[in-house]
């Protein structure tokens, strides 16, 4: 069968969770489906940079430039001139004009919970986006069982019609123990171990006031590390942060972006990662950093005890108290981190980019109906 992926969202320099997720998968499932007989063919806005994309005689790069309203206009034309067997969307929208069959991923529904965090026009179209690409998919693809029962709950969606497939982070992702390279990386971002470390986007949702509150409670030697770009609304944060009494606010730490190279070292020379979002689909960095052997603190709620499983500690994000209780014992208790490093590793083996595209490829052959040729 033919095969249609919009892979717009994986040709970015700065990969957030779902651009992540879009590159890694479709790395994998190009030769996982081309050995199984099938067809690929990748629609993008622009040209990806040389071997970007492992391809073969078997895929085609199709590039379709437009200046605006590129998935609802030039994809949905495309598609339409084109029709593949199957179309995927791993981190977008189906677009509107196209009646074929498809299949999307939908990642998670914070904006359900959290509409706050959100611009009018956002909430307006993530409300829009998602109902659209259950209605209009013959199958959906959520990134955990929490993600699911939010579908269900909210858009009505029948459970036998998602498949959880969970999946994974960066293949070359790896424990950095060598000390001039872990020296490099604190210097260009500014910090002074020992740190803790919060990994993500500065918006409400990732409980990042409360975390500041509990950090100045807490009182510890350590740097509060805040890795990651500024989102929606992270002024009231960022005055959160100059808020503080001085002498706590010079251990704050801002980094920006961390790029993809550098994040092995920041995660693997931390403390600990401190996470108490308010609620995640996935929570990649828990994942990250158990990757990188780092101990791990993290919300009770949503997907993060289902990701993180019996290899972190877990607090209930919105008890403050219980928070700086928390950041104190993973801070202090040398042998609790340890456990929880030994267990992450174990917990890490369980997700991989070569179980999450195999799975992928069987929900889109069954939406298809179509058998692999080989």
């Amino acid at each position: 069968m033919i095969i249609g992926i919009d892979a717009s969202r994986a040709i970015t320099t700065r990969r957030t969770g779902t651009e992540a997720y879009a590159f890694f998968l479709i790395r994998a499932l190009i030769p996982l489906a081309t050995a199984r007989g099938h067809r690929v063919q990748l629609y993008c806005h622009q040209a990806p940079p040389p071997n970007f994309f492992p391809l073969n005689d078997q895929t085609e790069l199709i590039v379709i430039p437009f200046p605006r309203l590129w998935t609802h206009v030039r994809l949905g034309m495309a598609l339409q001139q084109k029709r593949p067997h199957v179309f995927f969307t791993p981190a977008h929208v189906i677009p509107g004009m196209y009646f074929g069959c498809s299949v999307a991923t939908v990642h998670d529904l914070g904006y359900r919970y959290f509409p706050q965090a959100h611009t009018r026009w956002q909430r307006v179209y993530l409300e829009w986006s998602t109902r659209h690409n259950c209605r209009r998919s013959r199958r959906v693809i959520a990134d955990s069982q929490a993600t699911r029962d939010d579908l269900v709950r909210f858009y009505g969606v029948r459970p036998d019609k998602i498949d959880v497939i969970y999946p994974a982070v960066d293949p070359n992702l790896r424990p950095i123990t060598n000390e001039r390279e872990i020296t490099a990386v604190c210097h260009k971002y500014g910090i002074t171990p020992p740190y803790l470390l919060y990994l993500g986007t500065l918006q409400p949702r990732k409980n990042l006031i409360r975390l500041l509150e509990a950090y100045a409670h807490a009182n510890l030697p350590h740097q509060l590390v805040l890795a990651g770009n500024p989102g929606w609304l992270s002024r009231p944060i960022l005055a959160a942060i100059k808020a503080l009494p001085a002498e706590i606010a010079a251990r704050v730490c801002l980094t920006g972006y961390v790029d993809e190279e550098d994040k092995g070292a920041l995660l693997s020379a931390a403390t600990a990662l401190v996470f108490p979002s308010l609620y995640e689909g996935f929570g990649f960095p828990v994942l990250e950093a158990q990757v990188c052997e780092t101990a791990v603190l993290c919300a009770n709620t949503s997907s993060l005890p289902e990701v993180a499983n019996d290899a972190a500690l877990y607090v209930n994000p919105t008890d403050t108290n219980a928070l700086t209780a928390a950041l104190i014992q993973i801070a202090t208790d040398n042998d609790l981190r340890q456990q929880l490093i030994m267990a992450g590793k174990t917990n890490a083996r369980r997700f991989n980019w070569e179980t999450t595209a195999r799975q992928v490829l069987h929900s889109l052959e069954q939406a298809s109906g179509l058998p692999p040729k080989n």
